[in-house]
């Protein structure tokens, strides 16, 4: 599994950015919101990347940042959803909007993407909401830590959420702990996402 690339841009088109590294040109398929970070041809540039793998192809995607490649991985886990519409969907959003679409149930938002009806997109918040508590416990887990409590429904899962983002337990109780605690679910994201990117 190729888990990143640093090299220099040499290339750019719509959905696809080509890296350079030892002579080989590596072609990546990417989302507009990472094409927008890229600098400019011939500098050198990083990319998390995901290698999907066919009985027909090889086909290697490319992201800015660890929470975009984590978003991506949970779509193309949910049922019918594949690579081109994980990628449609993450042009449309940033990785914290999505994570804010599916902790609120917001299906619409994702309809946005182009590609994407209701249907498919009420299986992805349906999906994914049960993945956020699965992937929260099986974190505690890994880390020899009892499961995070945090006083409140509405904190709870919050903190949840942002797990589905790629942060750490103790990242997201962190933000949502400065959060108050009166907020609604989507209003103490929203705020604790804030935090987080000033961090």
């Amino acid at each position: 599994m190729i888990y990143s690339l640093n090299g220099t841009l040499t290339h750019t088109e719509p959905g696809v950015a080509v890296i350079s590294c030892g002579g080989v040109g590596f072609k990546c398929l990417t989302t507009s919101n990472t094409l927008n970070t890229l600098p400019p041809q011939g500098k050198d540039t990083f990319l998390y990347t995901h290698l999907n793998v066919r009985e027909d192809a090889l086909d290697l995607f490319g992201f800015a940042t660890e929470q975009e490649l984590h978003c991506f991985r949970l779509l193309i886990g949910v049922s019918g959803v594949g690579p081109k519409a994980a990628l449609s969907i993450l042009s449309q959003t940033t990785p914290a909007q999505f994570a804010f679409s599916v902790a609120s149930g917001d299906a619409k938002a994702l309809t946005r993407a182009p590609g994407i009806g209701n249907k498919t997109a009420q299986r992805i918040v349906l999906e994914l909401k049960d993945k956020i508590s699965g992937e929260q416990a099986a974190s505690s887990l890994l880390e020899g830590a009892p499961a995070p409590v945090v006083s409140g429904g509405n904190a709870a899962e919050a903190v949840s959420a942002l797990v589905v983002l790629g942060y750490s337990n103790a990242e997201a109780m962190g933000a949502v702990g400065q959060c108050n605690s009166a907020l609604s679910v989507e209003d103490m994201i929203r705020q604790a996402l804030r935090l987080l990117a000033r961090a």
